[in-house]
């Protein structure tokens, strides 16, 4: 499972022209599902973005977590994130999950948030959508959960 999270002031998602989901200060994550992946991944994304430090604190470092800060978080099924572009100039995602495997694993993981304490809005699964996105920073960050060790 990949993420791409992005510190954020605030952010929000569109459908077909309208709003379904809006944050304030917290985190975007653009979730991506591979074919290999299980309810352990989700586990370990949602406890790692849940518990990153990536928010400043009085000194200006960062030491804490968008919970710390009583942050939000826009989650974003993003299947993309397994795009193959080393051969030819379009990207395969053969190693993309099909939607069936993506989608419970993708609720898994928004649900593994929720219990972590956070507020979660999503967009919705296999739509088109428009992501706007205030990036606070830029903190941008690359999580896999096929290289924790």
């Amino acid at each position: 499972m990949r993420a791409v999270v992005q510190r954020v002031h605030n952010a929000g998602v569109e459908v077909n022209g309208k709003t379904v989901g809006e944050i304030g200060h917290g985190l975007v994550v653009f979730l991506g599902v591979g074919r290999e992946d299980e309810t352990a991944d989700s586990d370990y994304l949602a406890g790692k973005i849940s518990g990153l430090r990536i928010f400043e604190d009085d000194q200006g470092l960062m030491n804490l977590s968008v919970r710390d800060i009583g942050g939000q978080v826009l989650s974003i099924s993003q299947f993309t994130l397994y795009g193959d572009c080393r051969k030819g100039k379009r990207p395969g995602f053969s190693a993309a999950a099909r939607p069936e495997q993506a989608e419970k694993l993708y609720e898994d993981f928004c649900e593994k948030l929720r219990e972590a304490g956070l507020t979660v809005v999503t967009g919705r699964f296999q739509e088109t959508m428009r992501i706007f996105v205030d990036n606070d920073g830029p903190v941008t960050l690359l999580l896999d959960s096929k290289k924790q060790f």
